[in-house]
């Protein structure tokens, strides 16, 4: 599903050049549930950004489904992005003022598509939230908003979700259940890519691509769960 090869991306940030990412090649195949994990600044959120068509790398190749598209102009990768993936954000990224219906609607709108209420419906049955569709952003829990956002990625019917944190501003308890429900839908066929600096969040992946620097490296030999917030504090197991 998924094929990078040595993939270049640099930043000039005060003066200086920054690696986000150093040659890089990795292989997804599709129905996998893979996690992207490393510490702030580790490169993760730029690969996520490449590998869902918001970003094109400086050097090397991604392909899609067997389609180079780092060549590709802003259009056709907001094609490819439109057509093949699905995002899930930390902060839900709702708007306020909608419904949770009217939230999941809202790709399929931009996508002209028809029967937009009927799909939005049927993406919030697979979340279990279809009996909160008329509810706004502020009535829901964090856990329901999360999957708002999760019926909202996969409305498009995508065949790659890409989580970036996903469980971040949610409580462990309720981490636990939006990774159980990324499970049932990596069961059901999705290709899934979850990106977090969390080795128990990751844990729950079928394997994990670990950067640093920029880098494809090893987990830390003991793995401790770095805060994105302070990379100097250690939480042990």
């Amino acid at each position: 599903m998924i094929v990078a090869e040595n993939l270049v991306k640099t930043y000039i940030l005060g003066g200086q050049t920054v690696h986000a990412l150093d040659d890089v090649s990795l292989h997804i195949r599709s129905g996998e549930m893979v996690a992207i994990r490393g510490p702030s600044g580790s490169g993760k959120s730029t690969l996520m950004n490449i590998v869902g068509c918001l970003d094109r790398p400086d050097a090397g190749r991604y392909f899609l489904a067997g389609q180079d598209v780092s060549g590709m102009n802003a259009n056709q990768q907001a094609e490819v992005r439109n057509r093949r993936i699905g995002f899930v954000f930390q902060n839900f990224n709702l708007l306020p003022r909608m419904t949770a219906l009217e939230n999941v609607e809202l790709p399929l709108h931009y996508a002209a598509a028809k029967d937009a209420p009927r799909r939005a419906k049927a993406a919030l049955e697979i979340v279990g939230l279809a009996d909160r569709s008329h509810h706004e952003p502020n009535q829901l829990s964090g856990g329901q908003r999360q999957r708002v956002a999760i019926a909202r990625a996969l409305v498009t019917d995508p065949s790659i979700l890409l989580a970036d944190e996903p469980t971040g501003a949610l409580d462990s308890r309720t981490g636990e259940e939006i990774l159980a429900l990324f499970k049932s839908l990596n069961a059901q066929g999705r290709t899934i890519l979850v990106v977090t600096h969390d080795a128990a969040v990751a844990a729950h992946c079928q394997r994990e691509i670990y950067l640093r620097d920029g880098k494809i490296a090893e987990p830390p030999a003991i793995d401790h769960a770095i805060s994105d917030s302070d990379d100097e504090m250690l939480v042990g197991k």
